[in-house]
């Protein structure tokens, strides 16, 4: 007698059509989101890069306005170095003078002209630089613009997915769904921002200073801030999950709460290749990635204490 023959679709209430059916207009409805999102980025994507690029605009212009000097001793074997004034200080010496002359007009006129030069200079030292024509189109505006839209679709695009998943699921796998999601996207997003506003500053100040030890004026190129930018984060984020891995591999029994405590040292130590892989090939953003993943480590015991492994889910019992 042969054995029956189960096919994969014989306990559920859709056929293999149907199942490809309802991908095929969750993965419509996805893109039609994402596209709508696309465009409503490239609107409003000059401001997305001034967001992107203002680390690296504070950082040079701290930088730049570093290099210039703060003070001038006074020389007291030559005074008559020390009766130099400033641009601002000559201009308002010639206003005091009465009357107006032409050749007075004339000099603040020049005086002016120089000043703003100057500042000029100084604000396009701390500017980023383009190399091609078309980067700053291609390269980075459009590249900005569809990286910001797949962010602003990501909960729709999700959410598509999810109701085509749940439709297979049982209300007790839900449930975690329903737990775990939300915790994976604040830790990922609490990476990213940690990331933008705690990292990048550090980083930033480090590198340039060795700029500053060994005499180079950088000249950051836009496109490759935007690459970076956008992956360290991205990378920030990922590494954030580790509670919830600690806290999946001991659900499944390839760790328990035990092991967790035992093997701390040797959970810092693969942090740290993490860290060192996960981040650019400088020590402070890898020092700063390995600290906060330290904290995590701990988060994860905690969660694994609080929520204990059974033949239940913890989350069921409450």
């Amino acid at each position: 007698m042969k054995p029956q023959s189960h096919d994969l679709f014989d306990e559920s209430t859709m056929s293999f059509g149907d199942h490809l059916e309802a991908l095929r207009v969750h993965l419509w409805k996805a893109l039609i989101g994402l596209a709508i999102c696309v465009v409503g980025a490239l609107f409003i994507g000059h401001k997305i890069v001034a967001v992107v690029r203002a680390p690296i605009d504070s950082a040079l212009r701290e930088y730049n306005l570093d290099k210039l000097p703060h003070e001038v001793e006074a020389d007291p074997d030559n005074p008559d170095a020390n009766q130099s004034a400033s641009i601002e200080e000559l201009i308002a010496s010639l206003n005091s003078k009465q009357p107006q002359t032409a050749e007075t007009k004339a000099l603040q006129k020049i005086l002016r002209d120089y000043q703003y030069r100057i500042d000029s200079l100084e604000e396009t030292m701390a500017e980023p630089v383009t190399l091609a024509v078309q980067e700053a189109f291609t390269t980075i505006y459009l590249k900005v613009s569809f990286v910001a839209g797949l962010v602003f679709a990501s909960p729709w695009v999700i959410y598509q997915i999810w109701l085509f998943v749940a439709a297979g699921l049982y209300p007790h796998e839900r449930k975690y769904v329903y737990i775990y999601l939300p915790m994976s996207i604040f830790l990922f997003l609490g990476g990213a921002l940690f990331c933008f506003y705690a990292v990048f500053p550090f980083v930033l100040n480090f590198l340039l200073g060795f700029n500053k030890l060994l005499g180079v004026n950088p000249q950051i190129r836009l496109s490759e801030w935007i690459s970076f930018a956008i992956t360290l984060p991205v990378m920030f984020g990922l590494s954030f999950q580790l509670p919830l891995v600690m806290l999946f591999l001991e659900r499944i029994s390839v760790f328990s709460l035990q092991d967790y405590h035992e093997k701390r040292r040797m959970a810092i130590l693969i942090i740290a290749i993490i860290s060192m892989l996960m981040t650019p090939a400088d020590p402070m953003s890898m020092i700063l990635m390995m600290l906060p993943l330290i904290l995590l480590y701990e988060l994860g015991i905690l969660m694994c204490k609080y929520f204990p492994s059974a033949n239940a889910s913890p989350f069921e019992a409450a």
